[in-house]
C-alpha cells in the first residue's frame, strides 16, 4: 500500500486521531472521512423510499396475482392444526 504523505500539520494530527479512535493508518483515516464527506453530497433516502425500494423488489420477485383454486375455509384451518370436527 502507497504511503500517504501529509504536509499540513492539522491535517496529519486530525488524520492520526481519526485512525487512533477507529483503529486505521492515517490513510484509512483519509479515505474514510473523505468517503464520509462525499457520502454526504447524496442525497439522503428516507426510510419510507428504502421500505418502498424493498416492498418493490418483494412483489417483483414474488407474484401472487394468480389464484390458486384452493377454498381457505374452518376445515381447510382445521385440518392444518389436526382438529377433529365436532
Amino acid at each position: 500500500m502507497a504511503s500517504l504523505y501529509i504536509k499540513d500539520p492539522e491535517a496529519k494530527r486530525l488524520a492520526e486521531r481519526l485512525g487512533a479512535a477507529r483503529g486505521l493508518t492515517r490513510t484509512a483515516a483519509v479515505k474514510l472521512a473523505l468517503a464520509h464527506e462525499l457520502a454526504r453530497d447524496d442525497p439522503p433516502v428516507s426510510a419510507r423510499d428504502d421500505v418502498r425500494s424493498v416492498l418493490e423488489r418483494f412483489w417483483k420477485d414474488n407474484r401472487f396475482d394468480e389464484p390458486t383454486g384452493l377454498e381457505a375455509d374452518k376445515a381447510f384451518y382445521d385440518r392444518l392444526n389436526d382438529e377433529n370436527e365436532g
